[in-house]
């Protein structure tokens, strides 16, 4: 039987009514507990228990190994290269030949010297003869002094020509010596300056050799770098690719002057007993610690700021409350900061979190 007009505008009433009661019901179930006045929860921080170390300023830069004596070879006169045994990589023995001129010239030319030679020698022993033969008769009063002195000048002038000669030829001689080019030392092969087929210069590059013995790492180093180092800085070099391959080292040389482009300058440290990974060529890093003292690190985390200056936040052990400590400042280090007083070692730092603390405020240890 439908429902009049009235009967459903009471039963819509009496749902809205119900409906209305639940959610009161539920929020009053819902609502938590009134929490107890007059209590605070202590807040949460990460501390540190500060010691006494050695910091200083470390100093991290990329270099090379290199040899500590590389020289250029070169021939000591020009020619076209006709063969060249050496090759990067290599390692070549004292006394080896690497490469060759085309000798034709060098051959001809000494052809030449020493015919000159021959002849030269050929006119002296004729002037001797005749020089010792023009004295006798000299000497007995067979001739007179005019033939004796144009003995004694053909003498000289044949002399001197012989001597020139033997000279030239010593010379064509060493030119032929020179279209060989050896290894004046043990060493490798590091760079190749030319390739057969090319006519050099005297002194071209025709192979650069990295001398057995001692190595380097060879870094670049900005000059605020090396205006703050010491004198004698220790340094760590680790292969980049293996960094537990090490090696200690000391500086050996320091350029004087700075590169034109980088406005750094080229440092040489030389190796104490390398291990074999370190090989010529090999990317490395160098590790420096400069001004190494003896002073409490805390880290850049905890560092806050007084009316006054610098400070950190102090937890007293016992009321489990902080305080603030003013400090001062020795040193900035790249994650920390020295500290040269106001702290000592035992104290407790805050590390996290110190920007939401006020003095006397409870916290709760956060190691």
């Amino acid at each position: 039987m439908p429902l009049s007009t009235k009967e459903r505008v009471r039963s819509g009433s009496v749902l809205r009514l119900f409906f209305a009661l639940g959610i009161v019901a539920v929020s009053v179930a819902c609502k938590p507990e009134d929490e107890p006045k007059g209590e605070v929860s202590a807040r949460p921080v990460r501390t540190i228990t500060v010691t006494e170390r050695i910091v200083g300023n470390t100093v991290t830069l990329a270099g090379t190994i290199e040899s500590q004596v590389q020289v250029d070879l070169g021939f000591r006169i020009g020619g076209r290269v006709a063969e060249r045994s050496a090759h990067v990589g290599d390692h070549v023995e004292a006394g080896q030949i690497i490469a060759r001129l085309d000798p034709a010239d060098e051959e001809n030319g000494l052809r030449s010297a020493e015919a000159n030679l021959t002849a030269a020698e050929g006119q002296l022993s004729e002037a001797r003869t005749d020089f010792e033969r023009q004295r006798q008769l000299y000497d007995r009063g067979f001739v007179s002094r005019a033939g004796y002195d144009r003995a004694e000048t053909a003498l000289t002038n044949a002399t001197s020509q012989a001597d020139a000669a033997r000279a030239q030829y010593l010379i064509a001689k060493r030119r032929l010596n020179d279209t060989e080019l050896y290894a004046d030392a043990p060493g490798r092969v590091i760079a190749i300056g030319a390739e057969p087929g090319e006519v050099v210069q005297p002194g071209r590059m025709i192979v650069q050799i990295a001398r057995d013995g001692g190595i380097d790492a060879v870094f670049d180093v900005p000059a605020a770098v090396l205006e703050s180092a010491p004198v004698d800085p220790a340094v760590t070099v680790a292969l980049s690719q293996t960094p537990s391959v090490t090696a200690k080292g000391r500086v050996r040389e320091v350029s004087p002057r700075a590169d034109p482009v980088t406005g750094t300058f080229r440092v040489r440290v030389g190796l104490i007993v390398p291990p074999a990974e370190l090989r010529l060529g090999s990317t490395v890093t160098g590790t420096a610690l400069f001004g190494d003292v003896s002073a409490i690190e805390v880290p850049a985390t905890a560092l806050t700021r007084s009316a006054i200056g610098p400070a950190v936040w102090i937890v007293d052990p016992d009321a489990q409350t902080v305080s603030l400590r003013e400090i001062e400042i020795d040193r900035f280090l790249p994650a920390s900061v020295a500290v040269a007083g106001g702290l000592v070692p035992g104290d407790i730092v805050v590390t996290a979190g110190v920007q939401a603390l006020r003095p006397g405020q409870a916290v709760r240890l956060s190691q």
